[in-house]
């Protein structure tokens, strides 16, 4: 069989017909563990991480790991011990932060929604930054930190208005988004923040959407931003860092995205030719250093032929895997041992009772009942986005490193889906 290039080569790549993480191949993993199963390479983490650090070689910056992407105790493990801050979105991700050794002060509170508990317990764990995203949020965070004899350290979110021209439930930066203060009314509104007792302005956020694949948005968002930082800063109010968000895309089916350390290279020269290039940096990518490093393994159940389409049934389904469910996402499927013959098309479809319930659709494949197949891409958004729809466990994690395999999540059992419910 000939296999194009893979999406996560060359951490995950065939060796002859067989489909291998690293130094361990997948069809054992496979059998040791059952399926559905997420395996997860750390050369790969790792290696996406590196481009970013070298982009930022010589400059004072702080990778923040979004970790809504992939929040498993390991993976932030990992991050936090490879120098990494976090970008978090509730009180819970601040907890498994803190669990995998986090260090607080590196830790962004993002998201539109913070609760007075969530900003209270923020204040008192002593996070580096909130990103705040309204002016009724400022007030509210102004009188919890009062209450709690504290000043928060503040970053606004700005929405620059500028299209990251990605799939519409994940762009970010538009008018029409519910992110950020709009461009217009940040000025203002820095200066009333800068003027409440319970708050410290420490910088300026934007982030303009996920699953980025060009250039030309970071370097249009960066211009409208450093127009503003100029503006602040011109009424007295400094800013101690810029934040440019993340959002850098990863291949899912041939996209291009620029590698991390050449975008950064364009970034940081318009930076320098404005006169910022030594400014404090943030930074807060997510799918792009664990995108790419995952696989979702799954058991094909059933072959089922029809007159307008071809199912092919396996035990992984949209509780496991949402993203083609959510945003009809595109993911590749290949067998970890691959039969000779081109096969015939199938849409690889889950035992979820619901239409939606679809990995891919028209994928060729040459498969039996109990042939094994990998989903490609699942580092990021499958299993921090599963559930237990249908009463399904989420499935069992392993991260590789070299030739060894850790179990990072034990499979759940029936029992544990239901463990916090009563009956009457």
């Amino acid at each position: 069989m000939t296999v194009s290039k893979l999406p996560g080569q060359p951490h995950i790549a065939y060796r002859g017909d067989e489909l291998f993480i690293e130094n361990v191949r997948l069809a054992d993993l496979a059998h040791q563990h059952g399926t559905p199963l997420f395996v997860y390479s750390k050369a790969a983490m790792l290696s996406a991480l590196g481009a970013y650090q070298r982009g930022f070689a010589g400059r004072q910056a702080q990778i923040c790991y979004a970790m809504k992407a992939n929040s498993s105790l390991a993976v932030l493990q990992l991050f936090a011990q490879a120098g990494c801050g976090f970008d978090i979105v509730s009180a819970g991700e601040l907890e498994r932060v803190l669990a995998a050794g986090g260090a607080p002060g590196k830790i962004i509170f993002s998201g539109v929604g913070k609760t007075r508990v969530e900003m209270r317990r923020a204040l008192d764990t002593g996070i580096g930054c909130f990103n705040v995203e309204s002016e009724a949020e400022i007030d509210v965070l102004n009188e919890v930190a009062q209450a709690a004899g504290k000043r928060a350290p503040i970053s606004i979110r700005v929405n620059p208005n500028v299209d990251a021209k990605t799939h519409p439930y994940i762009s970010t930066g538009l008018k029409g988004n519910k992110f950020g203060i709009a461009h217009e009314s940040a000025l203002a509104i820095y200066q009333r923040a800068a003027t409440l007792p319970g708050l410290h302005v420490v910088g300026i956020d934007c982030h303009i959407g996920s699953q980025i694949t060009q250039e030309s948005p970071y370097l249009d968002a960066m211009d409208r931003v450093l127009d503003l930082v100029q503006a602040i800063e011109a009424v007295g109010i400094p800013l101690h860092h810029i934040d440019f968000g993340g959002g850098l895309g990863i291949d899912y089916n041939g996209d291009t995205p620029p590698a991390a350390d050449a975008l950064w290279a364009k970034l940081l020269a318009k930076l320098d030719a404005r006169g910022y290039g030594q400014r404090q940096l943030m930074i807060e990518p997510g799918r792009s250093l664990v995108g790419n490093a995952g696989v979702c393994l799954t058991e094909v159940l059933y072959l089922k032929p029809g007159e307008q389409k071809n199912f092919c049934i396996v035990d992984a389904a949209m509780n496991d895997l949402p993203r083609p469910a959510m945003y009809e996402a595109y993911h590749q499927i290949v067998p970890l041992a691959p039969r000779a013959g081109a096969g015939r098309s199938w849409d690889v479809v889950g035992p979820i009772c619901e239409s939606g319930d679809w990995l891919g659709r028209d994928r060729a494949l040459n498969v039996q009942a109990g042939d094994q197949l990998a989903v490609l891409s699942a580092g990021a958004y499958c299993m921090s986005m599963a559930s237990n729809y249908n009463t399904r466990g989420r499935a069992a994690e392993v991260l590789v490193d070299g030739d060894q395999a850790h179990l990072i999540r034990r499979r759940e059992s029936a029992s544990d889906t239901f463990q916090h419910e009563k009956l009457l």
